[in-house]
């Protein structure tokens, strides 16, 4: 009996592990398409009004949303919207309003799926069931593009990663989750990417729930180890990244580390009224 509650408490720790494990790279070549002449733009004003009527910023910095205070008719404006930006051609426009794009999706299909489900603990606690590895929303269709249908994982590993292999893109997709970098109350717009994703990155850093040095260890957010190859594959690379954005205090401290001594992320939702979540 012993070895068989050891048995299946690996084969649990097994299944929690594939469900969270990050997908690789994997570029859906139907998304390669841009126009580098276009100097066309996306109207994000819908978007931009409900961050501006829902997002507050909590003391210790990160960014809620008040899910509990979203209207029946608001929810249905703001999948609305999403109708909107799903009939857009994408590929008339340049890689700047692409990129802007496919990281307002994802946030904006993120916080569809969330008032869908609300009231719900954690994002991880949406699952479309499919199989005793799959927990939380990741793989499920959630808007349709081109006529073709995609989930969470689609945009980012799919399309977002693979073609701008730029790492910074794990600071500006929002999962909802307390641990994970903030929804930011800014949407992202062509002309001002770069700024916007350097913006994101140095507030994650610098902020406990991205980073920690404390007695000469370094605790760091999972987005780290889950996506490690994107920031040169070693401990090494990870800590090279985040001192390219640390500020001085958090450098000086960063000195003397050379490795990583564990990880951590908050999976509780990233609401205005947060509940107990679970670090992992």
């Amino acid at each position: 009996m012993k070895l068989t509650r050891i048995l299946i408490s690996i084969f649990m720790i097994f299944c929690l592990s594939a469900a969270i494990a990050a997908p690789q790279k994997e570029l859906s070549p139907r998304w390669i398409a841009f126009n580098p002449l276009s100097t066309k733009t996306i109207d994000y004003q819908p978007w931009q009004q409900f961050l501006n009527k829902y997002v507050s910023t909590n003391d210790e910095g990160v960014n809620l949303v008040n899910y509990a205070g979203v209207t029946a008719a608001e929810k249905a404006q703001l999948s609305k919207f999403i109708k909107k930006l799903e009939a857009i051609n994408i590929d008339n426009y340049n890689r700047n309003v692409q990129m802007a794009f496919w990281i307002n999706l994802y946030n904006i299909a993120t916080v569809d799926l969330i008032l869908k489900h609300y009231p719900v603990a954690s994002i991880m606690d949406i699952s479309p069931n499919i199989s005793l590895f799959t927990r939380g929303p990741w793989e499920m269709k959630l808007v349709k593009v081109k006529g073709v249908a995609l989930s969470l994982n689609d945009i980012e590993h799919r399309i977002l990663r693979p073609i701008w292999h730029d790492p910074r893109i794990h600071f500006a997709v929002n999962c909802a989750s307390y641990g994970c970098p903030n929804l930011q109350k800014q949407v992202f717009v062509g002309k001002n990417i770069d700024l916007m994703l350097n913006a994101a990155t140095r507030e994650y850093i610098n902020d406990p729930r991205g980073v920690i040095v404390a007695d000469g260890t370094l605790t760091v957010s999972k987005i780290f180890i889950w996506y490690m190859s994107d920031f040169g594959g070693t401990d090494a690379g990870v800590i090279a990244f985040i001192k390219l954005y640390a500020d001085p205090k958090l450098l000086a401290k960063l000195k003397d580390i050379t490795t990583i001594s564990n990880s951590e992320y908050d999976w509780a939702l990233n609401s205005l009224h947060k509940e107990n979540g679970t670090k992992q």
